[in-house]
């Protein structure tokens, strides 16, 4: 089906999203059905959603459940404007086009709380989802309320808990095409009379999609296991304290990657083109051919993430006469060890192996006033402690392509100290934060309200990196001078040795208003203006230091330092209840102004170098709505507009070839004021339908058909117009027979029933261009998932 096509779909079923709003007109019948409330906790307090003056998507743990959203990743096909992406050293989380870039140096543009605990790496949301109430999008900074100011929004997900009832439950998964395998148990319930119990545990396997015809196996192919268990204890009903404690691990073997696209630009001094291609089939003695179309086939010599991750919550709540004390306390930890084949073709050229150890300390305290009164109030104290350290090394095996490729270059005898050696790289960092924070809401009238809230946060980093070269035989160099061999050979690299060390300390303040309307007895509208910040930090691979700092070549400009990103964000929001209560309409228009965004900029060779980009808008506006039609037929959906513009960004990193960076005069730095950023797709949106069919046996059949639409994106962060994702709409759909009050059910599973081709991230290839003194390079890709059908058995016992 062609793009045009799929944009009249798309367009047809955002009309009928529409027809709820002038249902006032022509009142539903009094025996209309009502939609069932959702409960959300945006504003650390259960609410309806209805009530919270925010942009926020929620998805109850049916949802989940029903629609097989197993990781943070596939949210994004629910939830427009929220978007996650795999990269070849990292993980992207976006909210309205705002995300981190790849570096561990970052903290999360779009933050991620799991019951209340700050998740501050991006790596964590790559660990799957296992037995959960809930997961809250909310969109625009959040600054006041969580443990940790984010500028883009926050992802909050709440675990299941005990209940009073015992519960038991094992559903299993598979799905043929990709040996996918998914095995879950629960066992919830009473314990004694003041003490419940829940245990949660996954295991799932996948062989993956995409043919590694080096190695001859599918990848990735992911093991996932997970073991939780939780505590509930109500000594009296002053008290609720809740005790958690997850083990668990997420493993991969290969990548979700085809190299392809060939690009060539033939030389400004002979006029002929080296296809990176024909490099590599002239050096490797084999035929290396970039494709122009992918088929799932990839060449690669071995790629491998390695994850376990462990953390402890502790929740203490106590009631002080209508007050709530609350006390949050948390442990949270994960190690990796990771492998990427990064020239990302099956000849031998290089490889970066990982591994990270992170581990970080939090308490919140906070008190809650009653929500009934002409004011009310939430207030608290929050502390947190991590430690990271990070190592990391590029190595060249011993019949590298590479070290053949600059042996005109180096000459045989340098070449030959490159095979077998490595340039390395360490970095620790310890970080501490405080922060003091409240909210005030005013009811100044039964139906009016201003809320007020404030956060003061101060925070301190120490950090160090040492870049080090190794030679063939293993032994560890000294930084050396501009003239020792090894420091000649990786020069060419863009990689210069250096040891630097630093710290930070600085602090902001954050407020925000909101005023809130209801009127005609169940609809609200909102005015709101927040301000946020994500704290700066420290470079963690970059290649070289600044030349003021440390290093050995002054041609080789690195980075260390990075500034603090701010932004103020401009929103106007409204939820309607229509239809006599059979159906809600919630719209949100904002504006985000932000200033010295961070960006990671990768610099053409091996190094990803972060720098502040200056300025960008973004704006837009979201709508989301369901209408129950009748008793027994659902119609949801959303969509987002997002208009995103860098207003001042003049040292983006080039792509290859573009026009204002031909070698030999381009310097690597290219003006990006007044483009899009990546993946920033104008116009996303989801509709959905749920049609139940009740028999007189007892038995029903639950029938789910959900559209996933995007518009055409930008894939690299180097802006390059060459390599843009299409316009889709990717079909996903369940029927689930279930039977004697839910206690089995028999479901079909299909997601991307038309098969579409999506590229979630791209980029230049690494090295390419250097290998082919800057004629020719391409591209690799990640792809998401083909069409899959799976078949899923749950028993209730």
């Amino acid at each position: 089906m062609k793009a045009y096509q799929y944009n009249l779909l798309a367009l047809a079923i955002a009309t009928q999203l529409a027809i709820p709003a002038s249902a006032q007109d022509t009142p539903a019948p009094s025996d209309s059905p009502a939609l069932e409330e959702v409960m959300v906790t945006a504003q650390k307090r259960p609410q309806s959603l209805r009530d919270v003056p925010i942009s926020v998507n929620a998805l109850s743990s049916k949802k989940i459940e029903e629609a097989g959203i197993t990781s943070v990743e596939r949210v994004a096909d629910y939830i427009p404007s929220f978007n996650m992406t795999q990269t070849g050293i990292g993980t992207n989380i976006a909210i309205r086009g705002i995300s981190s870039g790849v570096n561990p140096g970052f903290e999360q543009s779009a933050a991620q709380f799991v019951d209340g605990i700050h998740f501050g790496r991006s790596q964590l949301s790559r660990a799957p989802f296992l037995d959960l109430e809930r997961v809250e999008i909310l969109r625009g900074p959040q600054s006041i309320l969580f443990g940790k100011n984010s500028t883009a929004g926050a992802i909050s997900i709440t675990t299941a808990k005990p209940g009073t009832e015992h519960e038991a439950k094992l559903s299993y998964l598979y799905e043929p095409e990709h040996g996918e395998q998914d095995l879950r148990l629960i066992l919830s319930g009473p314990i004694s009379d003041t003490v419940g119990g829940r245990l949660a545990i996954l295991d799932s396997q996948i062989d993956g999609f995409m043919e590694n015809t080096t190695l001859g196996r599918d990848e990735s192919g992911d093991d996932n296991r997970v073991i939780r268990a939780t505590l509930v204890w109500q000594p009296s009903d002053l008290w609720d304290i809740t005790l958690k404690l997850e083990d668990g691990s997420f493993d991969s073997e290969g990548r979700n990657i085809e190299v392809l696209r060939p690009v060539e630009i033939p030389s400004p001094t002979t006029g002929v083109a080296t296809p990176y291609a024909n490099a590599l089939q002239f050096f490797t003695q084999g035929a290396y051919l970039l494709d122009t179309t992918h088929d799932w086939k990839r060449q690669s010599n071995g790629d491998f993430s390695y994850n376990d991750t462990e953390n402890v919550t502790l929740t203490v709540e106590r009631e002080l006469g209508e007050h709530t004390l609350t006390a949050v306390t948390g442990y949270n930890a994960y190690t990796y060890d990771e492998l990427c084949d990064c020239d990302f073709t099956g000849a031998s050229g290089f490889n970066i192996l990982s591994n990270e150890d992170y581990r970080q300390v939090s308490q919140e305290i906070r008190i809650t006033s009653p929500e009934d009164g002409t004011f009310s109030y939430i207030g608290g104290l929050f502390f947190q402690s991590s430690s990271m350290d990070f190592n990391d090394a590029v190595r060249v095996p011993t019949d590298s392509f590479i070290a053949t490729a600059f042996t005109p270059i180096l000459g045989a005898g340098a070449a030959n100290l490159l095979r077998g050696a490595s340039s390395n790289r360490s970095f620790e960092q310890d970080t501490d934060l405080a922060a003091i924070f409240a909210q005030l809401t005013w009811n100044f009238t039964d139906t009016s309200r201003a809320i007020f809230g404030a956060r003061h946060t101060t925070e301190t980093k120490e950090a160090s990196r040492t870049q080090y070269h190794v030679s063939n035989t293993g032994t560890i160099l000294p930084q050396g001078s501009a003239t020792d061999p090894y420091n000649i050979i990786w020069s060419q690299f863009k990689i210069d040795p250096h040891s630097v060390k630093g710290d930070r300390d600085e602090s902001g303040f954050t407020p925000s208003i909101t005023f809130q309307q209801d009127f005609w007895g169940s609809d609200m509208f909102y005015l709101s203006y927040t301000t946020g910040f994500k704290s700066g930090g420290f470079d963690v691979r970059a290649n070289a230091a600044p030349n003021e700092l440390d290093g050995v070549y002054p041609a080789i400009e690195g980075t260390w330092e990075f500034e603090e990103e701010k932004v103020q964000n401009f929103e106007a929001g409204t939820k309607l209840v229509l239809a006599d209560g059979a159906a809600e309409l919630n719209i949100a228009a904002f504006r985000s102004e932000f200033e010295d965004m961070q960006t990671s900029q990768f610099d053409g060779s091996l190094s990803f170098n972060v720098t502040n980009a200056g300025e960008a808008v973004v704006q837009g506006v979201e709508i989301d709505g369901r209408w129950a039609i009748i008793d027994n037929l659902m119609l949801r959906g959303g969509m987002a507009y997002i208009d995103f513009e860098y207003t001042d960004f003049p040292n983006s990193q080039c792509y290859f070839g573009q026009p204002d960076n031909v070698l030999p005069t381009g310097d690597g730095v290219c003006d990006a004021t007044g483009q899009r950023r990546e993946f920033t797709p104008e116009l996303q949106g989801n509709v959905g339908v749920d049609y139940t069919i009740n028999f007189s046996n007892g038995l029903k059949l639950v029938n789910t058909l959900d559209l996933i639409y995007s518009d055409e994106y930008l894939t690299t962060p180097s802006l390059d117009p060459r390599f843009s994702q299409d316009a889709y709409t990717k079909v996903n759909a369940r029927i689930a027979l279930s039977g004697n009050d839910d206690t089995w059910e028999l479901a079909v599973i299909g997601k991307n029933l038309g098969d579409e081709s999506i590229v979630s991230y791209a980029n230049g290839l690494p090295v390419a261009s250097t290998v082919t003194r800057g004629t020719g390079s391409g591209y690799y890709a990640f792809y998401e998932r083909p069409r899959s059908v799976a078949v899923q058995g749950t028993i209730r016992f």
